[in-house]
């Protein structure tokens, strides 16, 4: 899978794919990541990629046009080295929360070009030339790089032969369930007097299956009750 990433400063995310799973499967051949310098697509000396926002207001806005090249010129050279099957992603806090079924999703297609926003935001116009605005949280950041390595990442471990073992990616929060992942312990079984629970030094597979099941939603109950389709807010004001 191809993954390209339209950013104006590209060197920020540079290292973080050349480390662990994803710097591995791309010695493998496994992913391909692709940085671009929105400013190569603009066609002003002084490649600005920025203006006043119409209507006024603070801060500056995101032009239509660099990324509309960009997308353009990406297409052309995936359609001839990844195949069609390509989707355009605008990351925005104002888009549909990612999720880990974008991910499973998104690892069955020839690749992702990801569009990362700065400044007081993108031109609307840009989600013409797009196929979704997506936000990994409902939070806002100086700019869209961080947003684009966690869905790389998140979907290239959905790509079968990345992680080691793919029994572990079955076994994370979210992968095909509604409840988070279960809680890890290793060595020593005693730390500070914290013990490890002793049924996973048991050696009974069946009482470690329960156990687990029961504390991940044990765990789902106190960390994510939104999974379970219970108000918090409201609760805590009853309450």
């Amino acid at each position: 899978m191809r993954f390209d990433i339209l950013t104006i400063f590209p060197e920020s995310l540079s290292g973080f794919f050349l480390i662990g799973i994803l710097g591995q499967a791309q010695a493998k051949g496994l992913i391909e990541v692709h940085l671009h310098d929105l400013r190569e697509f603009t066609d002003d000396p002084h490649r600005i990629v920025d203006d006043r926002p119409y209507g006024g207001g603070p801060g500056m806005v995101m032009k239509v046009e660099p990324f509309v090249r960009g997308i353009e010129a990406i297409r052309l050279k995936m359609k001839i080295e990844s195949g069609e099957n390509v989707r355009v992603i605008l990351l925005s806090s104002q888009g549909r929360l990612f999720r880990q079924d974008d991910a499973i999703r998104f690892s069955k297609l020839d690749g992702l070009i990801l569009l990362c926003g700065r400044y007081q935001g993108v031109d609307e116009r840009v989600l013409a030339f797009a196929d979704e605005e997506i936000s990994i949280g409902d939070y806002v950041l100086s700019g869209g790089e961080a947003a684009a390595a966690v869905i790389v990442e998140a979907t290239s471990r959905m790509i079968p032969g990345i992680v080691g073992r793919f029994e572990s990616v079955k076994e994370d929060s979210f992968y095909a369930k509604e409840c988070l992942g279960p809680p890890q312990y290793t060595r020593p079984p005693l730390f500070r007097g914290h013990f490890v629970p002793q049924v996973l030094l048991s050696g009974d597979h069946l009482k470690i299956e329960a156990f687990r099941e029961r504390k991940a939603w044990e765990k789902t109950t106190r960390n994510r009750p939104d999974l379970l389709g219970v108000d918090l807010d409201r609760e805590n004001a009853d309450g």
